[in-house]
């Protein structure tokens, strides 16, 4: 019997590509525990497996003299000899449970060894098992992924990573992002044991999975000539991803559209009809702001790099589109560009004092005649500052006058209180210009008939 276990045990490590001496001591220590079990040792037991003939012994491990007065711990111990008659039955029943433990667990680090320098890859396997709170998706022959998606409200420690929109059916072909590698070696203190789930966990919800799905369908973004600068993304209804060209000539977001939009619509395909928007990067924070605002059209942008805020003013019919549906568009042009959007009506600045209107008027607006910032202290001391290029203000100023206004018009409770409130925030920046424009406000104010701000 030792023999034949031997010839088996040398077979199955060559076979598992496992290394025979690792499976040895496995099964040394997991015979030891079930010695001590069987012949109801007092002390431990130890057992070794020859490695030539495959015979078996087991020792118990006694302690020898007295104990240390303080630990109570022995220094010496003696093996004695306790090894059974039916020794190679025992080890036989055995010998499958351990055997089949050391292959799931070698099959494992295996597995963690190839794929834990693959993170951030995607892979395409096909869908095995669905549950309500995981798929499992297998990437090749014995090698399997979990996509989880549990209810993250009832297990705050795990995560969803499934969209809302997607629903899997068996053997379906999935591609997904590889986004953790468990390592087998560290056992989690969770409510489900590592070992019974796989130990690569993908994604379909993650904003690289677009940036995978580009580089297979553009082959400008795959070689370098264009790249993704940024990507936002609500995983199952739309995502924007920005762009741009290392060369002048080429057109990168033509590039990931491809002709009659071939290339995008695979990833739209492949995305279970997510919506795509591809967008062109700009250097400019402005322009790359009314960029991210796309489709809506924008009149202009003024932006405080102070604070990172962004005042985008748009034409009224253009208003909910800028904005999208329940905030939608201006929520990922704000997660894509980094920057705070704050989204105006033009209606709602036409009335506007001239200090605030001239920002965003569309033709050329009235400028300093001696190139000096207009705007005069309460203690009658003008500014010394240069006036910007197109305006009667420094860039300080013009920023102040437009932040005041906008705060009183959003606190003002209807059109003619929002004048009103303009009006003097325009006076405090500009107490010399601020009489003529008050006399224009009081003009154009509305009767009392007339519909209220919303």
């Amino acid at each position: 019997m030792s023999s034949e276990l031997m010839s088996a045990l040398e077979a199955l490590a060559a076979e598992k590509n496992i290394d025979e001496m690792y499976l040895l001591e496995r099964l040394e220590q997991s015979l030891a525990k079930s010695y001590e079990s069987i012949l109801k040792l007092e002390w431990d037991a130890r057992v070794t497996i020859d490695r030539a003939t495959g015979a078996i012994y087991v020792y118990e491990i006694v302690p020898v003299g007295e104990p240390d007065e303080e630990t109570g711990e022995y220094s010496a111990f003696e093996e004695r000899d306790v090894t059974p008659g039916d020794v190679s039955r025992i080890a036989a029943q055995n010998a499958k449970n351990v055997i089949m433990s050391i292959v799931r667990d070698a099959a494992r680090q295996a597995i963690f060894s190839e794929f834990s320098d693959r993170k951030g890859e995607l892979v395409t396997g096909t869908v095995l098992q669905s549950t309500p709170d995981f798929t499992i998706i297998k990437i090749r022959e014995g090698v399997e992924a979990e996509l989880p998606h549990f209810d993250t409200k009832r297990h705050s420690s795990e995560r969803n990573e499934k969209p809302t929109n997607e629903h899997y059916r068996h053997n379906q072909r999935l591609k997904s992002l590889i986004i953790e590698v468990r390592d087998p070696n560290i056992m989690e203190s969770s409510g489900r044991s590592e070992n019974t789930r796989p130990s690569i966990v993908v994604s379909r919800t993650h904003p690289d999975l677009i940036r995978r799905l580009f580089e297979i369908e553009v082959p400008e973004i795959y070689d370098g000539i264009v790249e993704i600068k940024s990507i936002a993304r609500e995983a199952g209804a739309r995502s924007k991803v920005a762009v741009s060209s290392r060369e002048s000539n080429l057109d990168p977001v033509g590039a990931c559209v491809g002709p009659k939009g071939s290339r995008v619509r695979m990833v739209v395909e492949e995305l279970r009809n997510e919506r795509v928007d591809v967008i062109q990067w700009d250097e400019s924070p402005s322009a790359f702001v009314a960029n991210a605002l796309s489709p809506a059209k924008v009149t202009n942008v003024i932006v405080d790099e102070a604070t990172h805020y962004a005042t985008v003013i748009v034409p009224d019919d253009q208003l909910s589109l800028a904005i999208g549906k329940e905030g939608q568009n201006a929520r990922l042009a704000a997660r894509l560009t980094g920057w705070h959007i704050d989204i105006k009506s033009a209606s709602l600045l036409s009335d506007l004092p001239s200090v605030v209107h001239t920002l965003f008027d569309e033709e050329e607006p009235n400028e300093s005649e001696d190139g000096r910032c207009e705007y005069i202290s309460p203690d009658g001391i003008r500014c010394r500052n240069h006036a910007r290029e197109g305006s009667r203000f420094c860039r300080i100023h013009e920023n102040a006058a437009l932040g005041a206004a906008n705060d009183a018009v959003e606190e003002a409770e209807n059109v003619a209180a929002a004048k009103d409130a303009a009006k003097d925030a325009a006076a405090e920046a500009a107490p010399a210009e601020a009489a003529p424009d008050a006399a224009a406000a009081d003009a154009a104010a509305p009767t009392d008939g007339e519909e209220e701000l919303i």
